[in-house]
């Protein structure tokens, strides 16, 4: 019968060095982020204790990717400051499992574009990519609006305020913040559209 991959692990020592038991090398976080990229998966260890610092080590090869200099940032600032607050949020919880799932959407029509791009080389695959882009912002408009009313308010007396005002009723806070979500990503997607028809 068939195994399944079993990943390779790699072996973090005191002095930082990083260990590849596989080709029984020492290996850079450059190395590291090539064999994500190619689809390799591994494993790291603290040769000293055993722990699995898997998560910190991919972290750090993120943290180095955005810090190289010329390279292309992926993570904007507002992103990064919106994940902080998320940290002892009550929401906190959802955050992994949305990021994994919007990243995994993200994927799935990234090859969708690529696709059409290798189909149809020239000012079709720009007219692809234009359409690609805005059904991925329908996607993320409509994705926003279903986690919209789990929204925090501002402060408790504001929110006891707000019920008091509209028993009964809609609530205006709610809907100013959807509103101004709207029209937010009605301008982002605006943007990206122009973009996508630049040749």
């Amino acid at each position: 019968m068939a195994t399944e991959k079993q990943p390779t692990v790699i072996k973090k020592y005191a002095n930082r060095r990083l260990y590849h038991t596989g080709t029984s090398t020492y290996v850079t976080l450059d190395d590291l982020g090539t064999m994500v990229k190619a689809g390799d998966d591994f494993v790291v260890y603290d040769a000293k204790t055993g722990e699995d610092i898997t998560r910190p080590v991919l972290t750090q090869i993120i943290f180095e990717q955005e810090n190289k200099v010329g390279a292309q940032n992926l993570l904007p600032v507002t992103f990064l400051r919106q994940l902080i607050r998320f940290y002892g949020d009550s929401m906190q919880a959802m955050v992994p499992s949305y990021l994994e799932f919007s990243m995994d959407h993200l994927t799935r029509e990234q090859e969708k574009i690529r696709q059409q791009m290798t189909e149809a080389f020239g000012p079709k695959a720009f007219l692809a990519l234009d359409e690609q882009v805005r059904a991925n912002m329908s996607f993320f408009s409509e994705t926003m609006r279903m986690f919209a009313p789990f929204a925090p308010k501002h402060g408790a007396a504001e929110g006891e305020k707000a019920k008091e005002a509209n028993k009964g009723g809609a609530d205006p806070q709610g809907d100013a913040e959807i509103d101004k979500l709207k029209a937010q990503m009605q301008d982002m997607q605006a943007k990206l559209s122009e973009l996508a028809k630049k040749d």
